[in-house]
């Protein structure tokens, strides 16, 4: 009897483990089952930014598991965000795709504002990624001055870097303040009642602002709403926006570096209502070094190529720049240089005064 009664013990607990197995086995062959492909655009709405569904690395408070595993947005998602678009691709055909999916033709007298880079950095926008674009809206290269200091403080000297970097091999250059700068007015600026921008900026019906995102060593990072601040101001312009309306000649000198981040904000908002809804940004992620253009013996840059992303929302698109960032496993110098700059006030300013929304969906092409 007793050996009956332990045959049957043993028989019980191999019928349990054989069920076990089968069920562990079940959910381990389902659980790296190929997901289903799809060729569609992979769009996300996600709360103030996000990243790609099932790339995110960011905090996930927000956000809840899909069927798949992958990161979908919380309920607190805008249902009418912004479109950020993104692609891989940073070439002249990844180039042309972003301009076109945003729908907004560049007519009239374009001007395509860059940065044109200074003597000794390697980091700026290339011609060859950019001549095709250029060219396709018949447009004119711009920029600005820079404060005494630099190699592309006057207009004369200025023109020579534009050439030596291959700029006016591809297009006409025009150096927005040759001859000068007009007060533009801000509204709805804490720092800030006017703007002072190159006088030539008058001469052109529409905007493309053609970003080179990167770090920055006072602004934390430098994206689309740099390049429309600092970018379209003056010489004097500039240290007006650096002294937060204080003063003119002051050069890069900001006492109040939380004043000065604002004031970015407040002169970028009076450029896009200069030229509302004929203006578009597009931002380039690559080469991004935790310094501008501007500096002619940058850092090597320490983080990957990311892409290239393009809104009619500036503010949404530095925020999807920055988010990508901040997703990125390598990023940790650029997020140091943000973050010691306090470079997303820049961003929450934009918003709060009403020149976008940090709310958007960022759509891969």
């Amino acid at each position: 009897m007793p050996v009956r009664k332990n045959l049957i013990v043993l028989s019980c607990i191999t019928a349990f483990a054989v069920t076990v197995y089968a069920v562990i086995g079940g959910i381990t062959q389902k659980a790296h089952a190929s997901p289903v492909e799809t060729t569609a655009p992979q769009e996300a709405r996600l709360p103030q930014g996000a990243l790609f569904p099932q790339e995110a690395t960011a905090p996930r408070e927000n956000f809840s598991g899909g069927a798949n595993g992958e990161i979908v947005p919380g309920a607190d998602a805008a249902a009418n965000a912004v479109a950020v678009y993104f692609t891989s691709n940073i070439n002249p055909a990844g180039l042309m795709a972003v301009y076109e999916a945003l729908g907004l033709e560049a007519g009239g007298k374009v001007a395509v504002k860059i940065h044109t880079g200074e003597p000794g950095n390697p980091h700026f926008l290339s011609p060859n990624l950019i001549k095709n674009l250029v060219q396709k809206v018949n447009g004119t290269i711009v920029e600005c001055n820079t404060v005494p200091g630099s190699r592309r403080a006057s207009a004369a000297v200025h023109y020579q870097v534009a050439k030596d970097h291959g700029y006016t091999a591809i297009a006409p250059v025009v150096i927005l303040d040759e001859k000068g700068d007009v007060s533009i007015p801000v509204s709805g600026g804490k720092h800030l009642k006017e703007n002072f921008v190159g006088s030539r900026l008058k001469e052109f019906d529409f905007q493309m602002v053609l970003s080179h995102f990167k770090g920055h060593p006072m602004g934390g990072f430098g994206g689309a709403l740099k390049n429309m601040s600092i970018g379209y101001a003056s010489p004097e312009g500039k240290s007006w926006i650096h002294s937060a309306g204080k003063a003119k000649n002051t050069g890069w000198r900001s006492p109040d570096q939380n004043a000065f981040l604002e004031s970015m904000a407040e002169a970028a908002k009076s450029v896009a209502d200069s030229y509302r809804g004929k203006i578009l940004y597009i931002n380039v992620m690559n080469n991004m070094s935790v310094d501008c253009d501007c500096v002619s013996r940058p850092a090597r840059p320490t983080m990957a190529d990311i892409g290239i992303l393009a809104s009619l929302d500036p503010v949404a698109l530095d925020k999807a720049c920055v988010d990508l960032v901040y997703a990125a496993k390598d990023s940790k110098d650029l997020k140091e240089r943000i973050e010691s700059r306090n470079g997303i006030l820049t961003i929450d300013h934009a918003e709060r005064i009403g020149l976008g929304s940090k709310a958007y969906r960022l759509v891969k092409l």
